[in-house]
């Protein structure tokens, strides 16, 4: 019984340890409902989103507190930007 719970623990931190390694950091994936389709959002993408309010010559906003309008505004900036800039 002993074994069974020494084993038990040793498989439960070494998934705890093998998920805080690869994490989910930088495997967030946002859905743009206007061209149905998902973007990983990353360092890339970070950059990218950090060059649409530089083109705009706007202050950063946070992605996630846009409005709907102004998220599929960065959409259809970022469909006509697939390179980024």
């Amino acid at each position: 019984m002993r074994s069974i719970k020494r084993i038990l623990s040793y498989t439960f931190l070494g998934g705890s340890l093998l998920f805080a390694v690869t994490g989910c950091a930088g495997r967030v994936r946002v859905y743009d409902e206007y061209h149905s389709d998902y973007h990983n959002w990353d360092r890339n993408e970070d950059v990218v989103y950090r060059g649409y309010w530089n083109d705009r010559h706007q202050p950063y906003r946070d992605y996630h507190k846009l409005n709907k309008n102004e998220q599929r505004d960065y959409w259809n900036w970022r469909h006509d930007h697939p390179e980024g800039h």
